[in-house]
């Protein structure tokens, strides 16, 4: 019997290992050469076969709740986004602009806080909450320090902009 006849053949394996799905554990295991779930290292195996889930990207309510419910940390930033938006469309400016940066710093929060949050999740749980708070924050400084009539004055920044901006 030939090696091109035999049930390991190269095609047939290879067939066979497309049609299976690899068991995986949780969010760092990958499959090996054999498709069996090993959790070895935190490090991308060589050839990926699929993506993996960020780190909480669970679900955040039982898969037998509705869609909606499951995603609510996401809804509820995003709802919060929209009501900031239609506020500022409103011409209610900084209180719009701040309730956007407040609704980012409450993902950050979220981020932090809980186990799973669905879609929220979209890169690792440290890269999330920093980006989520340094943006969050960046936006509500700035809607504080906006014109006319700033909350917020920063005297190191009135003398940069006096030297590179005004004559």
């Amino acid at each position: 019997m030939s090696a091109e006849n035999t049930p390991e053949s190269g095609d047939e394996v290879q067939r066979a290992a497309a049609t299976e799905e690899p068991a995986v554990r949780d969010a760092v295991s990958a499959p090996d050469a054999e498709g069996r779930a090993r959790r070895m290292t935190r490090r991308f195996p060589r050839m990926t076969r699929d993506t993996a889930r960020p780190e909480g990207g669970g679900r955040a309510a039982s898969g037998d709740a509705p869609a909606p419910a499951r995603q609510w940390p996401i809804l509820a930033v995003l709802g919060t986004v929209g009501l900031g938006l239609l506020l500022t469309a409103l011409d209610v400016f900084r209180l719009g602009t701040i309730l956007i940066g407040l609704a980012l710093l409450g993902g950050a929060a979220l981020r932090w806080a809980r186990p799973d949050v669905g879609m929220l999740a979209v890169r690792s749980r440290f890269t999330d909450m920093i980006t989520y708070g340094a943006l969050g924050l960046a936006i509500v400084l700035l809607a504080m320090m906006a014109q006319p009539g700033p909350w917020l004055e920063i005297p190191f920044l009135d003398d940069t902009l006096h030297f590179t901006v005004r004559t």
